[in-house]
């Protein structure tokens, strides 16, 4: 059923870098978290496609993301308590 709001549709995350699963600047933790996959998934499959593609266009895509991602907001730890004591 299209047009249906649900469930659903109130968990949807945003495309976004994220700050919990953050190496590099966060790009391939926020697809991870959008997908809804484990992040080591989503950087593996991004090292082997760069690897496959000789590296420069992952590298550039990389670059890209980076620019054009807004960065998650600080209160969006996903319900977690980050302070430290």
């Amino acid at each position: 059923m299209t047009g249906s709001i649900g469930p659903e549709a109130a968990s949807v995350v945003p495309l976004q870098r994220s700050r919990e699963h953050k190496m590099i600047a966060g790009v391939c933790g926020g697809i991870a978290e959008w997908l809804g996959w484990e992040p080591t998934v989503v950087r593996i499959l991004y090292v082997v496609v760069s690897c496959v593609s000789v590296a420069f266009p992952g590298i550039l895509a990389y670059i890209v993301l980076w620019l054009i991602m807004p960065k998650a907001p600080a209160s969006e730890l996903r319900g977690q308590d980050h302070r430290r004591s």
